[in-house]
């Protein structure tokens, strides 16, 4: 019996544009110590942060057809693990970033076992309210801020050297991590558990009569994708030396969302054009008018109407079109 993937990738190759993604990263420190490099640096580290959990929705949303509303609780989890190691003496990334990943990857397990038994309408609002309920817990952590929020007194170091000391450091540092996040989803994408989480989005009743378990496929991808969302939250905590319950807000999901959408489902580094777009024009337009939102949303209604592939397939329709003339 013969599987049909309608929107399976193209064959494993390297593409133009993920690998000038990755160089203009590479180059901006560069090009930030012409201007205002400590502001930059700032704004480029958190537009990568981002990137990594997108990239992890990504994943979820456009090859899966599994749209979570609540992957911003992963995030939060992240970054609350490196905050409260921290007010305990322990920095070290050999146990904060281990245990932020742990811990992520057991709440998606704990909570994708349950959300992955639901489908469509019902499995966005179970996710919204899994999130939701860890945005709470986080609020009730008194000893930890609570509502407050808690500092960073000290970014993680590695084996007691402060890797992350100034901020040109931590941001190649978050480069690599969204090269090696970038990489590691690719390679499950174009990989023979990727096309069979694929297949499961197209048709699970098919899928499941040629023998394939597509409940522990999905959950499979849920966990790594709640871990990945760790990275970033751990990542986030050192950037910006501070953890607060917003992290892990549904408003949160929301944008990691619209991200995604904004870049191009299903393409991978559309998540990471799409966080960029979305935190810079959030940049530029919040310094025009505090109700940036107002220019923002026609604008991504725009993009979804005329531009079903995001600003990747916009961008691809404009090079067919000159082509063509």
């Amino acid at each position: 019996m013969s599987l049909s993937v309608t929107a399976a990738p193209r064959a494993y190759k390297f593409e133009a544009v993920p690998i000038a993604i990755f160089l203009v990263l590479a180059l901006a420190p560069v090009a930030a110590s012409f201007g205002a490099e400590s502001y930059l640096l700032g704004l480029f580290t958190r537009v990568m942060i981002y990137g990594i959990a997108a990239l992890a929705l990504d994943l979820l949303c456009g090859y899966g057809g599994l749209v979570s509303f609540g992957h911003a609780a992963f995030v939060g989890i992240g970054a609350y693990s490196v905050a409260i190691l921290g007010s305990h003496g322990i920095t070290d990334m050999t146990v904060t970033l281990p245990v932020a990943l742990i811990v992520s990857a057991v709440f998606a397990f704990l909570t994708g076992t349950v959300c992955l038994r639901t489908k469509s309408v019902y499995f966005i609002m179970i996710t919204l309210a899994f999130g939701q309920m860890i945005y709470f817990v986080a609020g009730s952590l008194s000893p930890y801020g609570g509502d407050d929020g808690l500092t960073v007194s000290l970014r993680s170091t590695l084996f007691g050297f402060p890797v992350f000391e100034n901020d040109r450091a931590l941001y190649y540092g978050v480069l690599l991590f969204l090269l090696a996040s970038y990489l590691l989803c690719r390679a499950i994408v174009y990989s023979r558990f990727g096309r069979v989480f694929r297949g499961a989005r197209e048709n699970p009743t098919r899928m499941a009569t040629i023998g394939y378990d597509v409940f522990r496929y999905q959950r499979v991808a849920y966990v790594i994708a709640g871990a990945i969302g760790g990275l970033s939250g751990f990542l986030l905590a050192n950037a910006t030396e501070f953890v607060s319950p917003a992290y892990m807000s549904w408003q949160r999901s929301g944008e990691l969302i619209i991200m995604v959408l904004f870049g191009g489902l299903g393409t991978l580094h559309g998540a990471i054009v799409g966080a960029a777009a979305f935190l810079l024009l959030e940049d530029l337009l919040s310094g025009v008018t505090e109700n940036w939102k107002l220019i923002f949303g026609p604008m991504l209604v725009l993009i979804v109407l005329f531009a079903r592939g995001g600003l990747l397939g916009l961008g691809q329709s404009i090079k067919e079109r000159f082509s063509r003339g």
